[in-house]
């Protein structure tokens, strides 16, 4: 599973169904200022707030933007409801699960977060302000939801200056980075068995 940010809570994931590569993009978005790709031609795309003002993907893509449950080329996605609207993504692909916040801004209730479940990889929002999650809330999801990584997103990047820098949420956190990357890989094997790792993905465009 190949995962990458593209500024505020847009994130791409790429995995393979037979010799194909899939690609799925979660919350594409119209910046006002900063740079985002020209182009998207993703298979699925998966949009936590609804559709106003996400940038729309290509004609032949799968859109999901309501609670439910698919499976598109081995990708099994589960949209689960959370407070205001927003919807939180379960994606299971690879044998790794992996759980999308969206544009979190107030923790859920724990009966919310018991519906999740296991978690492999965990992207949280961590700007703050009226937007996303403190980096205090966040934190405190860190702890309840105990994934095995996390992966921050929707801090401070040319899309969204006002945001939070990273370094307030890793502060917060008590975890130091394990990796900073553009562009992570992950396999099932190699995911860390008894603790949480925090990797750092810096924005990618």
């Amino acid at each position: 599973m190949h995962i990458s940010w593209l500024g505020q809570t847009c994130v791409r994931l790429q995995t393979k169904f037979n010799d194909e590569d899939v690609v799925t993009i979660i919350d594409p978005y119209r910046p006002e200022v900063g740079e985002f790709p020209r182009s998207l031609s993703p298979q699925i795309a998966l949009l936590s707030k609804g559709e106003e003002g996400s940038l729309n993907p290509s004609q032949n893509t799968f859109v999901l933007s309501t609670l439910g449950e698919c499976e598109i080329k081995e990708v099994m996605i589960n949209a689960l409801p959370s407070t205001e609207g927003n919807i939180i993504f379960k994606i299971l692909a690879e044998q790794i699960s992996l759980v999308h916040l969206g544009r979190l801004r107030k923790k859920p209730e724990l009966e919310e977060l018991e519906k999740i479940g296991s978690i492999d990889i965990l992207m949280l929002p961590v700007g703050g302000g009226k937007d996303y999650l403190s980096a205090e809330d966040a934190a405190t999801l860190i702890t309840a939801l105990e994934p095995r990584i996390v992966i921050p997103i929707a801090y401070q990047c040319d899309t969204d200056k006002k945001a939070d820098p990273i370094s307030a949420f890793i502060k917060e956190s008590g975890l130091k980075p394990d990796r900073t990357e553009k562009k992570f890989i992950f396999r099932k094997k190699d995911l860390p068995q008894d603790e949480t790792k925090l990797m750092i993905l810096e924005k990618n465009v």
